[in-house]
């Protein structure tokens, strides 16, 4: 063992895994939110195949607004990208503009999903509605909260976490990795709500 103190594979591949302990860390907690995710969904199927009548998604919810917000995600996905990508480019100042626009399309999904979420509730529709709005509100309120993680990460990495670039920047470019896995998992979770809950 090495006398360096400071922990060891954060920017180097492990040489039994071959990954980074933060790559490692990261899809560790992603199995666990598929698994998370994965038994509200089965929870879904369940209940609509036991229920003698299932309202149609695309009927009594906004489906122009969740098409916006599927692009919305979509296009942050790019940025969450490019930021990553203009690190490894050596390009500082880049990262910082695609990192700000992905935080700002983050938070444009949530402004949106809380027009939605208006609109229902104007109208006296909650989770206690029905078993259909009940799965509703349950799935993309924790997909909301977890839009809403994800902004609070990126904005630390954008501001006072971004000094770690000066100091190790291979370091800081892994953990640029990390948020964006983590963020693609949350657009990918979107995208199986949408058409489950608005389409069919």
């Amino acid at each position: 063992m090495s006398g360096d103190s400071g922990i060891r594979y954060i920017s180097h591949p492990h040489p039994v895994t071959g990954v980074t302990n933060s790559k490692l860390g990261i899809w560790c907690f992603l199995a666990s939110e598929v698994m998370l995710f994965g038994g509200l969904f089965s929870a879904y199927i369940l209940l609509r195949m036991g229920a003698a009548s299932w309202p149609e998604g695309s009927a009594i919810l906004n489906v122009p607004l969740a098409t916006l917000n599927t692009m919305i995600l979509i296009t942050s996905s790019v940025t969450m990208v490019m930021s990553w990508a203009s690190l490894a480019l050596k390009d500082f100042k880049k990262y910082r503009w695609f990192m700000a626009v992905t935080i700002l399309l983050g938070l444009a999904f949530l402004v949106v999903k809380g027009f939605e979420y208006a609109h229902k509730f104007e109208h006296h529709h909650t989770p206690s509605t029905n078993t259909f709005y009940a799965i509703y509100f349950t799935l993309t309120g924790l997909h909301g909260l977890h839009v809403l993680g994800g902004i609070l990460v990126n904005t630390y990495f954008l501001f006072p976490g971004s000094a770690l670039w000066k100091k190790d920047p291979d370091q800081f470019m892994g953990r640029i990795e990390a948020a964006g896995l983590y963020w693609h998992f949350v657009d990918l979770v979107w995208i199986f709500l949408f058409p489950v809950l608005y389409l069919l």
